[in-house]
């Protein structure tokens, strides 16, 4: 049987070791990272993956889009996609930074504990989400408005930036996030105004909810955190918590409750690539779809 050959592309200085490792315990024979790679080079590179295997080898040859830059590794599947030709068609997993997978594990820890503690789904449920900007914090808006939550981007340096992330969501995916001020502990308060679920995906380290916003928060039913490093972005949020009462008795889930599903939702990705008999186009909906079946 002819190998299992995967081509990594990031437009970063390094690769990540993490998918790197990811991708060769998941069952890839080979795995080789392209650095420094535009979105101009996606198609040339694509074109010398598919067109060195046969048509009934290509199914075994798959490209990964990493990076840092969530609109970035959309555009380049959207290039590779293009690229593809019949009968030399290839598969292609995009998990930038890994956030798509980080972001599906996420929300499908939280839609549990809504519906299985509270009774509700995303559906019209209230969405604040802190780090916004960010990788995780992007998908993770994407995926619940898709779901028909009603999502709103706080931003720490206020809402200029995350309007302008909102902007690219809404002419990509057709859905409607709001922007909102996060810059400062009043404008927090007043953006949890109402807000049924949290997700924090801000800067390691940083401190996003304090105990004493928790306890306005009258409104707030769970509260989730990627935040693995000290200070907790959720003040008094422990790193295995899934379904603990937080102060105002909102239920937490932490970082290493969502990063097990987070790895089981990329590994299995990366087995699905490498063992499907058709190619595969895989982005955060897929990772969500898995990671709603592990929780």
């Amino acid at each position: 049987m002819a190998k299992t050959i995967l081509h990594m592309f990031t437009p970063l200085k390094h690769m990540s070791p993490f998918d790197v490792n990811m991708a060769l315990d998941a069952g890839y024979d080979s795995v080789t990272p392209y650095t420094g790679v535009t979105l101009d080079e996606v198609t040339a590179l694509v074109q010398d993956a598919m067109f060195s295997r046969s048509p009934r080898d290509a199914v075994r040859t798959g490209v990964f889009i990493a990076g840092k830059d969530a609109g970035l590794a959309l555009d380049m599947l959207e290039r590779f996609k293009a690229t593809l030709l019949k009968p030399f068609e290839i598969s292609a997993f995009a998990d930038p930074a890994g956030s798509f997978t980080t972001a599906a594990a996420m929300v499908a820890c939280v839609e549990k504990l809504l519906k299985t503690k509270k009774n509700k789904s995303l559906d019209k449920t209230k969405i604040l989400i802190f780090g916004a900007t960010g990788v995780v914090g992007y998908a993770a808006g994407v995926i619940s408005a898709l779901e028909g939550a009603e999502v709103s981007l706080a931003g720490y340096d206020g809402p200029k930036r995350v309007q302008a992330k909102a902007d690219d969501i809404k002419a990509r995916f057709g859905v409607d996030l709001k922007a909102v001020d996060g810059s400062t502990e009043e404008k927090k308060k007043e953006a949890l105004e109402g807000v049924e679920v949290v997700y924090c995906a801000a800067a390691a380290g940083v401190q996003v909810l304090s105990k004493e916003l928790l306890a306005g928060a009258k409104s707030l039913l769970v509260a989730a955190d990627v935040n693995a490093v000290p200070p907790a972005g959720i003040e008094g949020l422990q790193l295995f918590d899934n379904g603990a009462e937080l102060e105002g008795g909102a239920l937490g889930v932490g970082p290493l409750a969502i990063g097990d599903i987070k790895y089981k939702t990329e590994s299995g990705l990366f087995q699905r690539m490498a063992t499907s008999s058709k190619p595969l186009c895989i982005d955060f909906r897929d990772a969500f779809t898995l990671a709603r079946e592990l929780v």
